[in-house]
């Protein structure tokens, strides 16, 4: 089958278990334990966890208390973030060694568009081969990739022999592997999805392919397209190297929880000095503040106000978010905190010249 729309050679590249791959790689004692990176009190959150560590099912976001319940022999590990900036920085000059289309998603994983590259390498597989043993020659750690045509698939690639592995879908393999896929491998589809899908006779790519456009427009709403499009390969979005935030923010989480609203007040206003801190290093405004309410039972709410203008001070972010605390009442103590203001000065038009629709035969060198 020929694919109506431009061929590219895209690389998702991810660390694995970044952060406490880099604890151990910097305390050799700590190799081979089972380790994770937070805080391990009553009120600690699980960052990151090692391989070992998740054989007992300890996982990133797990409440600490239920991380060493699950391992009783995992060692807490205080997370260093200027240190892990510091890797990623190496290991994403290594990735600008081969192209500038370079779309970091955070400090352990980015897509690189290298169907043009520096070295004239026709072979993105190769490409991704020789990125890894760079990174493990510079940085001791290992890192898995997928590769395919778009950064889609490319994503779901890099999923597929982690640790220290990597999978290339080619072209004429595209349709097959999604068709073949557990519905919840697909990139977006998170834990409640899945299960809407499961209710729907959805348990794989190809009884995805199966529904309407109109069906799954009516069950899943405007992700309804999305899930119709990249099941048959498609996903048109390019390696964006100038990524700009949608949003800036602070939170922070307490190690009592706060039950009136009183209490809260000199805690926001720490939060607002850093978000403040944030706006200026990146010379960022925006005019949507949202107020983050995470409760003692970990339910989430958030309030939010766009004002007509566009702002960065800490009093101008401190009485918005104020106003949104009092806009109702709590519905239980609260764990944390946090601000974050969107609509941001920085947003491009997202309107795009579209590019011509060209037929790419399958005879593409991966």
């Amino acid at each position: 089958m020929d694919f109506d729309f431009p061929l590219r050679k895209i690389i998702h590249v991810d660390m694995d278990a970044f952060y406490a791959s880099v604890e151990q790689h910097d305390n050799p004692e700590l190799m081979g334990k089972p380790i994770a990176v937070g805080g391990g009190s009553k009120r600690g959150v699980v960052s990151a966890a090692s391989y070992e560590a998740r054989k007992f099912g300890v996982r990133s976001a797990m409440a600490g208390a239920i991380a060493r319940r699950n391992c009783p022999d995992l060692i807490f590990v205080k997370p260093r973030f200027d240190r892990y900036k510091e890797v990623s920085m190496q290991i994403r000059s290594i990735f600008f060694e081969y192209t500038d289309l370079v779309e970091p998603l955070s400090l352990d994983e980015a897509y690189l568009d290298v169907t043009e590259n520096k070295k004239g390498n026709p072979s993105a597989t190769l490409i991704a081969k020789e990125i890894r043993q760079k990174i493990f020659d510079k940085t001791g750690l290992t890192a898995s990739a997928g590769i395919s045509i778009n950064k889609f698939i490319a994503k779901v690639a890099s999923d597929y022999n982690k640790p220290n592995g990597q999978k290339t879908v080619n072209p004429e393999e595209v349709l097959e592997f999604l068709e073949n896929l557990d519905i919840r491998k697909f990139y977006g589809v998170g834990k409640v999805t899945a299960e809407k899908m499961y209710r729907l006779g959805i348990f794989t790519g190809k009884n995805l392919k199966e529904k309407s456009l109109e069906f799954l427009n009516q069950h899943f709403g405007k992700s309804g397209s999305h899930y119709y499009h990249v099941v048959r390969g498609i996903h048109l979005s390019s390696v964006k190297p100038d990524r700009i935030p949608k949003s800036v923010g602070a939170e922070r989480t307490f190690s009592e929880n706060l039950s009136s609203e009183i209490f809260m007040l000199e805690k926001l206003e720490n939060i607002a000095n850093e978000l403040e801190r944030r706006l200026q290093k990146s010379k960022i405004a925006g005019k949507t503040v949202t107020l983050k309410i995470k409760y003692s039972d970990f339910t989430l709410q958030t309030r939010s106000k766009t004002i007509p203008y566009f702002i960065a001070s800490k009093d101008l972010i401190l009485e918005t978010a104020k106003e949104l605390l009092y806009q109702s009442s709590l519905e239980n103590s609260v764990r944390l905190l946090g601000i974050s203001l969107a609509n941001l000065n920085t947003e491009k038009e997202k309107e795009q010249p579209k590019k011509e629709s060209v037929l790419v035969q399958l005879k593409f060198d991966f």
